[in-house]
């Protein structure tokens, strides 16, 4: 796990609300050059139940030393007894726009 590469980290929210205040946050504070924001319909099972809900993903897009950050900052701010946060690594990607990211999230 490099970490001077890039990631793009996923996590859901159970509202539009919740998502945005995450997301702007997370901008804002440089944990990462853009946060995409979408209403997903997820199935899932807790606590021996099988739960449909209507959340929002979260895809931010980040450095891959940022990461252990935007961990920190989504479980200390989410509402979610046990929150997504899945690092997927980039292993390629447009110069340019890895540079972006590079300058923007640092």
């Amino acid at each position: 796990m490099s970490e001077d590469g890039f990631c793009v980290v996923t996590s859901t929210s159970p509202g539009e609300e919740h998502a945005m205040h995450l997301a702007g946050a997370l901008v804002e504070r440089r944990l990462a050059a853009c946060v995409q924001v979408m209403p997903i319909r997820s199935m899932y099972r807790w606590k021996g139940e099988v739960a449909r809900d209507d959340e929002f993903l979260l895809l931010i897009k980040t450095t891959s030393s940022r990461y252990r950050e935007v961990e920190s900052f989504i479980r200390e701010n989410h509402p979610y007894e046990v929150p997504e946060v899945i690092r997927l690594d980039v292993t390629a990607g447009l110069d340019a726009y890895l540079s972006w990211m590079r300058e923007t999230a640092s």
